[in-house]
């Protein structure tokens, strides 16, 4: 048996047990990132961490940090609060409100994990105030990120044009562009009547009076309480329905922050620091990660009774999960099981199915992975096959982009942990279950269909 095989085969354990058992994958992940790369790979220690993310790591701690400090404050209830005021009470349209936003942040420019770290936090918490599906919320922002991720002066998008251009190989960039926005357009439609969206609509607007209580907890008698998702309480399903301050999260204890609609200084200084964190990302391009946790010092430095818990609120099970799955990615990318995968499939004879075969392989490592850098290695080798002019290139690099990105939303992913670490009062390994699940739906559907609409055709 080749050591490329042997690694797949210990990834898929990997899974059983953690499914199974209920054991943290991660910890798994380490173990076995340990176990193949000294025995079947000959990795020292240093070759095994060298797959460790360390941004990613930097990331997920830095930004759920921030946010723990913001909802310990009352920062994230002013927020909500606002938007419902903007919308005019209409709670069913920050869903799309929170897709556009991320669409546009990526579309001038922003890396989609940047966008997503700065939009997530407050659209989840919007979501567990107003009891809307975690899912669905998670996935507009996700879905509205890769929307705009393709624009020609987008990060996704210079880069693919970039490849195509090297490999000289014929280009649209406007398609492109267009491909995606409407798979994740529709994507996100989808979910939104999956999962809620119509309930949301059919109980109106909230009346702006009544959107906040004296314990700054929103009326929710018309929210959702059945056992589809649309609830993040406890993972039963049954949204909130008083003031009554929840057990083990940082919103449950503010009695000192009463009025969600007054700005304290300590909120004022978080509104800033929220407003430094996109001006560091988006025009400085400084480190998301490490520009929230100098952030969030400076808060907790001002203004230690509200940070005193916050650290606890960073999301360790899932730095955990996510860091361990991606070292071992690391160390199968080091193997070579990627490459060796992605080749195999290249030298098919059958162009049209080695076509939907590389869309697959990219979007099943890249729920593992970082896209751009499948996008990398998957665009020239389909090269080959694409020379022969049996298969239109402009379809092709349009399936392969959509396919390695659409899948984002996987709670392996970078976009799909921070989503996961973001979101406030809900059963994290149910929450975490359901982007899995969701995140293999994507993966099994989403290339299929790109390669009947795009390559099929023959477009370019």
């Amino acid at each position: 048996m080749s050591p490329e095989l042997i690694s797949i085969l210990v990834l898929v354990v990997v899974f059983v047990i953690a499914t199974t058992r209920s054991v943290n994958m991660g910890a798994l992940a380490f173990a076995a990132a340990f176990a193949v790369g000294e025995l079947v790979a000959d990795l020292d220690a240093d070759g095994i961490f060298a797959g460790f993310p360390g941004d990613l790591f930097v990331v997920l701690v830095g930004v759920t940090y921030l946010f723990a400090i913001a909802r310990a404050n009352g920062t994230t209830d002013w927020l909500v609060h606002a938007s419902i005021r903007l919308v005019r009470g209409r709670v069913a349209l920050i869903p799309w409100v929170m897709f556009a936003l991320t669409g546009a942040l990526t579309a001038i420019g922003a890396v989609s994990p940047a966008a997503v770290a700065i939009v997530a936090p407050i659209a989840l918490s919007f979501a567990a105030r107003y009891g809307i599906s975690p899912l669905l919320m998670g996935a507009m922002v996700v879905h509205g990120a890769q929307g705009g991720g393709f624009s020609p002066i987008s990060i996704y998008g210079t880069i693919v044009n970039g490849i195509v251009e090297r490999e000289h190989l014929p280009g649209n960039a406007v398609f492109l562009f267009l491909a995606s926005l409407i798979v994740n357009l529709v994507i996100a439609g989808v979910m939104f009547v999956l999962f809620g969206g119509l309930k949301l609509w059919a109980q109106g607007a909230v009346p702006l009076d009544e959107a906040h209580g004296a314990t700054g907890t929103p009326d929710r008698r018309d929210a959702p309480a059945d056992g589809t998702g649309t609830g993040t309480g406890t993972g039963t399903g049954t949204a909130p329905t008083s003031g009554t301050a929840r057990s083990g999260t940082a919103v449950a204890a503010r009695p000192e922050t009463p009025d969600t609609t007054r700005l304290t200084p300590a909120r004022v200084a978080t509104l800033t620091a929220l407003v430094a964190l996109v001006v560091a990302v988006l025009v400085f391009d400084l480190d998301a990660g490490l520009t929230s946790i100098t952030l969030a010092v400076i808060l907790s430095a001002a203004w230690p009774q509200d940070s005193r818990t916050a650290v606890g609120q960073i999301a360790w099970t899932t730095v955990l999960l996510i860091c361990g799955v991606l070292t071992y990615v690391g160390v199968l990318d080091q193997m070579g099981t990627i490459k060796w995968a992605g080749e195999g499939v290249g030298g098919i004879g059958v162009p049209l199915l080695a076509a939907v075969l590389l869309c697959y392989i990219g979007a099943i490592v890249s729920a593992f992975a970082s896209s751009v850098g499948i996008m990398g290695a998957l665009i020239p080798l389909a090269v080959p096959f694409l020379a022969q002019g049996e298969i239109g290139a402009v379809g092709m690099v349009a399936a392969l982009a959509v396919s390695a990105t659409v899948v984002d939303v996987s709670p392996f992913s970078t976009n799909g942990a921070l989503v996961l670490a973001a979101a406030p009062d809900v059963d994290r390994e149910r929450f975490f279950r359901q982007l899995m699940i969701y995140g293999g739906i994507v993966v099994a559907v989403v290339p299929a269909v790109v390669w009947l609409v795009m390559v099929v055709p023959g477009f370019g």
